[in-house]
């Protein structure tokens, strides 16, 4: 049986019903709730993170987002635009049983774009840190339960967003000035609150990054389900990392096709490099669609509708070759 394909979250264009109609018409077996970040602050991924937040809030400057004493219009925007997009997901899977993933910025990326009141990021500041993991489960754990309560046949996978994660364990994020960096945060420390957050659902818990050098090790070791990254970005020196992964159970969420508009080719042709990794780890290809979720390489905001509704088609039909010639 395929694990099939998915979206990664975000879709373009403002009108959260058509939305919703397309990422569960998309993937009848593995929906998830979009995001649309041209509506404006608070729909971005940062935005609608900081909404989830519990005693914690935020605010818009023209550097980004920054934290509030308390919750002001930009937060409460957030919220709403949230539950829009709940309810309408929740007017398409009516009497759906299945998986269904929902996404959330995970706490590093959150701390290396939120800023103090300083304007410095969060993460310079350990207990600041900490304190943004704490509020981001309390929130989390209020969030699965609602969706759970509106879709209640829903098997509900999290995907943490964590782009920014390998800069944050390399010290590659910029400060405020430009001129320097954060200093690297120790990998235990980063582990250990990715471990604490992940508790907070009973269900798979995926990681998505769409930059280079995803740390798959400390992910599984973290508790990760599944990692969710842009497959062409995927370098020889990360196979023993990846086949460990997969070994030890961990699903590939694999990002093989564009996430702006470009010419698609054949579903099979989107998988080959898949089926060659497999080769090279010396996996059985029989293993590959159980292992192995199809999904575009990143968010689809940045695409036209007509590329993001062939794109998603294509991911499912691509999903499909895999499981039928996993060879």
């Amino acid at each position: 049986m395929s694990a099939g394909a998915t979206g990664v979250g975000s879709l373009p264009g403002g009108d959260a019903r058509e939305a919703a109609k397309t990422a569960t018409g998309s993937f009848e077996d593995f929906p998830y709730l979009p995001e649309l970040p041209a509506r404006g602050p608070g729909s971005d991924m940062i935005g609608r993170s900081i909404g989830l937040l519990v005693d914690m809030y935020g605010h818009v400057e023209p550097s980004g987002w920054r934290i509030s004493d308390r919750p002001g219009r930009d937060t409460r925007r957030a919220r709403s635009w949230l539950g829009e997009d709940l309810d309408a997901l929740e007017e398409f899977t009516q009497g759906y049983t299945g998986k269904l993933k929902v996404q959330a910025v995970g706490p590093w990326t959150l701390a290396a774009a939120l800023e103090l009141h300083g304007g410095e990021a969060m993460l310079q500041d350990a207990g600041a840190c900490r304190d943004l993991a704490g509020s981001l489960a309390e929130g989390l754990r209020e969030h699965l339960a609602d969706v759970r309560r509106r879709i209640p046949g829903a098997d509900v996978v999290l995907q943490l967003d964590e782009p920014s994660l390998t800069a944050v364990l390399l010290g590659r994020v910029r400060s405020a000035s430009g001129y320097r960096t954060y200093r690297a945060v120790d990998r235990q420390v980063v582990e250990g609150a990715l471990r604490d957050l992940f508790a907070v659902h009973d269900g798979e818990v995926i990681v998505h990054s769409c930059a280079p050098e995803v740390p798959f090790g400390l992910l599984r070791r973290a508790g990760a389900t599944g990692v969710s990254f842009d497959f062409s970005l995927l370098t020889e020196r990360e196979d023993d990392a990846v086949g460990e992964a997969v070994e030890g159970g961990t699903k590939l969420f694999a990002g093989v096709v564009a996430g702006t508009d470009g010419p698609l080719s054949d579903p099979g042709g989107s998988v080959m490099g898949v089926r060659k990794l497999w080769r090279r780890l010396g996996l059985a290809p029989g293993t590959l669609a159980e292992s192995v979720v199809v999904t575009p390489s990143c968010g689809l905001a940045g695409a036209s509708p007509a590329y993001a509704r062939a794109v998603q088609a294509h991911c499912a039909r691509a999903a499909r070759s895999l499981a039928d010639n996993p060879e």
